[in-house]
């Protein structure tokens, strides 16, 4: 890591890297604990390119206080169809409760929302801000930083890493944030239109040979729109995901005729959190951290939960005087508390659901026709599984 001096320092209690939603709710709650924040992001426009599916659970908005707007909630999901590789389908509507169902983001303007939040809670924003190097000096980190071709350097007591799934902060920062090729999956995604959806209203998954060790998404955003995309693993196959796509595409009744506006592509770390959220002086949070669920994908309300405890413990640590691993490990606690139990099941569920064949997910899909849903979520789709299927009942029976 190259490091050189600047003349120019600039000091605060709490550096956020990365204005993604775990950023910047983290700045937002550290703010609203007292401690000045100042929050960077690389690009020119925050949100902007996207990489991912856009999903978000009621649920969790709820919990995180956030009011849905139109404006970024663009599409309200009432159900879920689940497609196996023959074509036999699994409808679960909105008779059935729907905590795992919710809205479909443009996050373009949701990730924004977000960051006018920490604004307006007392964070400082940078953008365009590209974070060079650190080092740790005594009590603080020192961050080398270039914004439009100046260079100079941010010196805070804490640094919260929350720069995605390539993330240098933690490694920068002496922390084991790797992710094994097996548990990172490679996402590609088309944003399309005049796509030809049964119902327009509910999110679509597609499992089974046309995406190995993951799956396809269709989320609609509009009457004609939807995030058309998928995820692999790519240690599983020669193909690229992006190939897989173009092939799926191109073969499904509902995207056949449709047009890409948009094309986004990224890695997702589908492998649990990370052994180390904090150190002395350091936080990660999002992505950065593991914190996405293993079987969907999906990171946006985990991601933003913790953040909000990053943020919180930050600001108690500033006030405290102590940014101590001790002190910080809080957060590691309410993580870990909130997700570790379930995410060491569910990689043992997506293991097994990687194993299976077509013709495996075509009988389980003949079965489901006849097993009545009380609600969608993760849980209840495994646990009817364990019911219908004796090798599900043998490798996760004592999990669910």
């Amino acid at each position: 890591m190259h490091w050189r001096n600047s003349d120019i320092m600039i000091e605060t209690d709490v550096l956020v890297i990365g204005a993604g939603p775990s950023g910047s709710i983290a700045a937002k709650y550290a703010a609203l604990g007292g401690a000045n924040v100042i929050l960077i992001d690389k690009k020119s426009e925050i949100g902007s390119p996207k990489r991912c599916a856009e999903g978000v659970s009621k649920e969790g908005l709820k919990f995180l206080g956030i009011e849905p707007q139109p404006i970024w909630a663009v599409k309200e999901i009432e159900g879920i169809r689940l497609v196996a590789p023959d074509g036999t389908d699994v409808w679960l509507n909105d008779e059935i409760k729907l905590p795992e169902a919710g809205y479909i983001l443009e996050r373009k303007v949701f990730d924004k929302h977000m960051a006018m939040d920490a604004g307006r809670a007392g964070a400082e924003i940078k953008i365009k801000t590209l974070a060079k190097s650190l080092k740790k000096e005594g009590d603080h980190y020192i961050v080398s930083c270039e914004s439009m071709g100046k260079e100079f350097d941010i010196k805070t007591k804490i640094l919260i890493g929350a720069d995605g799934p390539e993330s240098h902060i933690g490694r920068w920062a002496g922390l084991k944030t790797g992710t094994k090729p097996k548990d990172m999956e490679s996402g590609v995604q088309f944003e399309m239109c005049n796509v030809k959806m049964k119902n327009h209203s509910v999110l679509e998954f597609y499992f089974g040979s046309v995406a190995p060790g993951g799956y396809v998404w269709i989320f609609p955003k509009g009457e004609d729109i939807a995030n058309v995309g998928l995820g692999i693993i790519q240690t599983e196959t020669d193909k690229t995901a992006y190939e897989y796509l173009v092939d799926f595409v191109e073969s499904c009744p509902a995207t056949k005729d449709a047009k890409i506006v948009e094309l986004n592509v990224g890695g997702d770390p589908v492998g649990g959190l990370v052994k180390d959220l904090s150190s002395d002086n350091i936080l990660i949070v999002g992505d950065a951290a593991g914190q996405v669920h293993p079987l969907t994908g999906g990171g946006i309300i985990n991601g933003m939960t913790c953040g909000m405890f990053a943020g919180e413990v930050a600001a108690k640590s500033i006030k405290n005087g102590d940014y101590s691993q001790k002190q910080l490990s809080e957060y590691d606690k309410r993580c870990k508390y909130l997700l570790e139990d379930k995410m060491n099941k569910y990689l043992k569920v997506r293991d097994y659901l990687a194993s299976l064949s077509d013709d495996e997910l075509n009988s389980i899909a003949a079965t489901f026709q006849d097993v009545e849903f009380e609600e969608i979520s993760a849980v209840e789709l495994v646990k009817k599984l364990v019911k219908i299927s004796p090798k599900a009942l043998l490798k996760l029976g004592k999990l669910f």
